[in-house]
This record gives C-alpha cells, structure tokens and sequence, in this order.
C-alpha cells in the first residue's frame, strides 16, 4: 500500500511575509525576507526528494513558526535551519549577516556533521544529546527543530519505505514526547498522526476506516449531550464555549493495544470541552455538569490546582449518560485553552527575561532543562543519555508532598529514592530511609498521590548497586551510575594492585621489587596509560595477573601457588561480583574467575559453571572469605510443601522472624497435592542460612527444603 503524502500546496515568501505582518514590526519582517535571500543562494541549485527546490522546505518550517508566533529570530533561524549542515554557509557567515543569537539557534538545530562515530545508532544520540544541550541554553532550538520535524512528516511520502519507518519510529519515540513534555499538544497530535500513518499504513487505515463508520451513529448523541451541557450552562447563568472532541487516532490506537481493548469500546467513549472566562468558572461548571449526569467515582482529576509536569491545566471528570456510554468533559480558562495547545510556544515572552512572566508550561520546561543539564553531566556516553531522557519523556504523573506542604511531581512507579534525587542529587547520594505519611518505609516503597514524604539521610552513607533494579527516573539512573563508575575505576584499581602482587609473590617477586622501567616497558606494551591504568585492567579482567606477573619477572623462582588465597570481603561492590548460577555466601567454599569487563567472579566450588569451565584454568584462581566480610547475599532455597491454605504465609513469618529477607516467590505446581516454594533469601553467611533451614523444616506442612 502506498503511504504517500498529499503534496502541499507551494509556500511563497509574500505569504509568509503576509502573515507576518498581523504580530511583527515591518523591520524585523524584512529581516526575514533577507533571510530568505540568504538561504535561497545558499541553497541554490539545491533539491528536495520531491523534485521542489530545497528553499520551499525552509520557508514551510518558518511558517509553522509564524502559526506558533514566535519572534523574528526563531524565523529567521528557521529558514536557515540548513544551512550550515547542507551549504558552504559557516557559522561566523550567519553571525555576521544576521546576529550572533540567530547564528548559535542555527547551530543548535545543525547536526555533527564533521565528526566520525562508530555507528548510525551512536550518531544519532550525540546529535540528539548537542540538541538538547543547545536547547537548554535556548528553548526556541527545540521549537525550530520540532517544525522541522513536523514539516517532514508532511512531506515523508517521498522517502524509501525502511528510512520512512526508522523516521516515523524516531518521532513517535521521541520528537512528539518532547512535544508534549513541552505542552504543544496540537504539535504532539499531527506528529503522532503522521507517525502513525507512516509506521502502520494498514492499521492506520483500517481504523481510520472504522472511525468514519462509526462516526455516522454518533452524531445524533453528540448532539444531544451538547444540547444538554449547553441548556445546563444557561440554566446557571454561566458562560462557556461547548464543543464535541473527536478522538485522536493514535491515541485509539495505543488504548486498544495497551489495555487490550476492541475498538467500539475506546470510541464509545464521548469527549467534550468547555473553555470558559475565568477560573472560579470552571468550578462552577463542574458543579454543574455533575448535577446534570451523575459522576464516575474517582475519575475527577484537578489539574488547575495540581497541574500536569508540562504546565497543562484543566479540570477533567468523567460522567454517566443516560445512553450507556460514559462522557468525558475537561474544563478549562481560554487561557489555559492556549496553553493546552501551544505549551511553551504560548505566550512567548522571550525577551522579557522576567520568569513572572513565563507560562506555567515554560516555567516547568525550564526545571526540566535543567535536570537534563545534570543528566547529561552525569551521563558516561550519548547513549545512555538518550535513554535516560526516553525514560523522562513518558510520565504519567504521581504527586506527593515535601515535609513543608511543597507539591512534586513524579513519574507514576516512582520509589522513595527517585524523590530522594528528585529533591537534589545530594540527598539521593545519602539517603538511608524514607518516612511516608510519618512512617517508616523502605527505600523501594512505590509512592501514591497524595503522600507525604521525607527522606532520611547519613553523612557516609552512598548509593547502592541494587536501587538501579527498582528506580524509574532519568535522573537517579544517571547519578547512581555516575557514582557506581567512580567506585568501580578504584576498586578495579585496588584489586587488580592484590591481584598482580598475588601472581607475583607466588614467582618469588613483589611489586616493590619489580624495576621501575621495566614496569614502564610493560604498561606500554600492553596497551595501558600508567600502573594504575594497568591495575584497573586487570581488576576489570581485561588482563590476567598471572601472565602480567610472567611479563614483569620472566624467571620464576618459586614453585607455583604457594602464596596464600585471595581474601574477598562481602562489601567489595562492583568490580569483585557474585555469580547467580549458584549464590556463594560467606562460609562457602570458593573459586573466583577472571570475567572481562566484569573483574573477579564468585562461585561454589561445587557449581556447574566451575566443573565445565575448568579448561581454561589461568583465569580461575583460589579465593577465600575475608573475617571482615559482611552485607547481605541472596541465596535460593527449594521448600516442598503440601498444599495447605497460609503455608506460603508461615514459611514467609518463619523467615521474616530470623531477620532475613525474601526477595523472590515463585510457586511449582507438582501433583495438585503438593508444591515446591521457590524463595530467594537474603543472609549474612552459612550459619544464618543454617539455622533458616531448620526452622523451616520444623513448620508443618514442610516436606523437604533444599538450597537449590
């Protein structure tokens, strides 16, 4: 099936000059003429796919801008948007013609095009990363690329079918999410669309089919309820604009397929707005309505009080008809109206410089700016960073309050630690506990609307590895990995210094006594930058000690292992790890293996990994439990059980009461008489684990338990 776009009609200068006119002084119009003198020699000779000369696409983008009202350096930044990436144009060239500020906006919108990466994947992100950070200097660059963007849906027909889909695929999972972080949902609605249309041309065209069927039967109903909400609001001497709200097809779309639901029942659904003038209105109104149809419990949601992360306001509830079918209403000022539609773009008060003046949605934009500025400091690579801000770009909103009565917002899922970052990334690197409604929880609590929180923090205390497992933001993914790299490049360093000293002492040598330009010659010929690089290497597995020992004393003078194994302390982190094929704990006997990019192994001496693996000896080494080691490790146990109401129940208190933890149930059905409880614990070492053990074979309806 051809997906094709329409061709749109051809754009001139005088047209958009035309509208200019209605909001701009008649110099900084001619600014924008000249721009286009500018970018037509640029461009010339230059062509679209689509056989049009390139200038058209240009001018398309600045009028989508004219539509936003934006002032006439974004314009003039958007008919120039190219020209540094596809002319001989140079940035200094524009700075000069123009100004310094169109010149930087201009930049920021330009990819990396002079610089070599890898892959197509990595490219991406860096220029994805450059925007962003261009954008948190300066909000119109994400206004002008967003135009861009939604000017080459409109024109995608022309493109390859696999480039139309990689294109469609990235404004769907990122540029139209941006829009509405940013509050620009007509924007965010056309670029779902067409994403849509050019993703999925079947499917969208079957449910654009099905929509126009059923849109036929809902006319009359449409009709009935507006008459109705109309006739209410003249009944309370209240003023407001009704009007129907046809469902957007994507949307449809994601409710069918994330609530697995048929598509009568997302349409059968009736959408109506009403905008009125003030608001103590929309209060008023809601009264109304509510008297009018009675209310769906708990689908009324405030967010003029509380307003969504993207500055959107409105009251939204959600109505009984006396058809069957339930009516959703929001109801919202005119103003709240613009800035439902235009976000950021509404309003624009640039260069006021005054933030009292801004938007709710520019004023959230900017917080939002500023968190993905510590992201990206945070961030290791351009990768990881796209990811984290992917994760950012689809909140459903949970919101609790500080001890102060302050209102956040978070994504729904959100922990304690998210808030914990969320406050300041000081406070997440501390925090050690949380009081939720004055009560004391864990740090992985999931938090509700409504509560209150307060994080407990300690001076020397810092991230834990295991808070990546449960944490949904951006912003703590990137702070606790920051922090884990840190801690792993001087663990990776201290371990690989006892490794390398280890492999020498059993030669008969010390690192003290190697020569100092031997070790030199060394660390050179191995690729390293100094010692220390050398040392994280091989706390990393990257290089076995062993044969860095035979490289740095050739001649050996011992008679093998004769050296004491190496100590392992259970609080090592993450360059010394545990296997989880067979959980070692403390008391084990035990065996490390040398993993690259993962440092030194834990495993039993007995598990299965150790016996297959043994070909490959030099990098197995013997280990042994420090004194010192402490923490706590996860350890699985097999406890058959007849099948009896409240067993799980028991053996769960039975474990609780010895202050373990169980992390994991799962539950094997066996004969429908018995079944096998499969629990990972967490103890402090082979004693713990024992007096477990013997407790739970003490319950009643225990048959056998096992560690598995």
């Amino acid at each position: 099936m051809s997906t094709a776009v329409q061709q749109e009609p051809v754009l001139l200068i005088s047209d958009l000059c035309e509208q200019l006119e209605d909001y701009l002084e008649p110099e900084q119009v001619a600014e924008v003429y000249r721009a286009y003198l500018f970018g037509a020699e640029a461009h010339e000779g230059q062509q679209r796919l689509s056989g049009e000369p390139y200038i058209y696409h240009p001018l398309a983008v600045a009028q989508i801008l004219a539509e936003l009202r934006l002032d006439h350096e974004s314009l003039v930044a958007g008919v120039l948007h190219d020209t540094l990436e596809d002319t001989r144009v140079a940035k200094e060239d524009i700075a000069a013609a123009f100004s310094e500020e169109v010149a930087e906006l201009v930049d920021g919108v330009s990819k990396l095009t002079q610089v070599h990466f890898s892959s197509k994947a990595e490219a991406e992100a860096e220029n994805f990363r450059k925007m962003m950070l261009a954008m948190a200097r300066d909000l119109r660059v994400i206004l002008i690329k967003l135009a861009d963007r939604l000017h080459n849906m409109r024109t995608l027909g022309v493109m390859r079918p696999d480039k139309r889909r990689r294109i469609a695929r990235e404004t769907l999972d990122i540029y139209a999410p941006i829009a509405n972080r940013l509050g620009m949902n007509s924007l965010r609605l056309e670029l779902e669309d067409l994403g849509f249309r050019a993703l999925h041309p079947m499917r969208y065209r079957i449910l654009s089919k099905a929509v126009q069927r059923a849109r036929g039967n809902r006319k009359e109903v449409v009709a009935r309820i507006e008459g109705g909400l109309k006739a209410r609001l003249a009944e309370e001497g209240l003023e407001g604009r009704v009007e129907g709200r046809e469902k957007h097809l994507y949307s449809i779309y994601r409710k069918m397929r994330d609530k697995h639901l048929a598509f009568q029942e997302v349409f059968d659904v009736y959408a109506f707005r009403v905008v009125v003038d003030r608001v103590d209105t929309c209060y008023r109104v809601l009264g109304a309505v509510h008297n009018l149809y009675k209310p769906v419990p708990g689908r009324f949601k405030d967010y003029i009080a509380i307003p969504k992360a993207n500055g959107y306001q409105s009251l939204h509830t959600v109505l009984f008809s006396p058809w069957g079918v339930p009516i959703e209403i929001q109801i919202r000022t005119r103003d709240m109206d613009r800035v439902a539609e235009a976000g950021i773009a509404a309003h624009w008060l640039y260069k006021t410089g005054n933030e009292a003046h801004a938007t709710v949605a520019q004023t959230r934009a900017r917080e939002w700016l500023r968190e993905l500025l510590e992201m990206q400091q945070n961030a290791g690579n351009s990768m990881e960073f796209l990811e984290n801000v992917k994760v950012d770009l689809f909140p459903d909103e949970v919101y609790v309050f500080t001890p102060k009565g302050q209102i956040m917002e978070l994504p729904r899922g959100a922990t304690a630690v998210d808030y914990a970052y969320a406050v300041h990334s000081d406070v997440g690197n501390t925090c050690v506990g949380a009081r939720i409604d004055r009560r004391l929880m864990p740090l992985n609590t999931r938090l509700l609307n409504g509560q209150t929180v307060e994080i407990v923090t300690a001076p020397g205390a810092h991230p834990n590895p295991a808070w990546l497992n449960f944490v949904i933001t951006g912003k703590a993914r990137t702070a606790i990995r920051a922090y884990l790299k840190d801690l792993q490049a001087d663990e990776a360093v201290a371990l690989g210094r006892r490794l390398l000293e280890r492999a020498l002492s059993a030669r008969g040598e010390s690192l003290e006594g190697v020569d100092r330009q031997q070790l030199d010659r060394v660390v050179t010929e191995l690729g390293a930058e100094d010692p220390e690089g050398l040392f994280r290497d091989i706390g990393l597995g990257r290089q076995l000690p062993a044969l860095v020992a035979q490289a740095l004393a050739p001649v050996a003078v011992g008679g093998g292992e004769t050296s004491q194994p190496l100590t392992v302390r259970g609080t090592e982190g993450m360059v010394v790890s545990f296997a989880k094929c067979c959980h070692p704990i403390p008391g084990d006997a035990i065996l490390g293996f040398m993993s690259a990019g993962r440092g030194l192994v834990i495993h039993r001496r007995g598990c299965r990994n150790v016996v297959e693996d043994r070909h490959g000896p030099e990098k197995w080494m013997h280990v042994a439990w420090s004194d010192e080691a402490s923490g706590e490790f996860p350890v699985e146990l097999r406890v058959e059980v007849a099948n009896r109401r409240g067993v799980l129940a028991t053996v769960a208190a039975t474990i609780a009461e010895l202050e373990a933890n169980i992390e994991n149930v799962d539950v094997e059905d066996r004969d429908g008489v018995h079944s096998a409880l499969l629990l990972t614990v967490s103890v402090r070492d082979r004693v713990h684990l024992a007096r477990i053990m013997r407790r739970i074979r003490k319950v009643e309806s225990v048959a056998r338990i096992t560690r598995y």
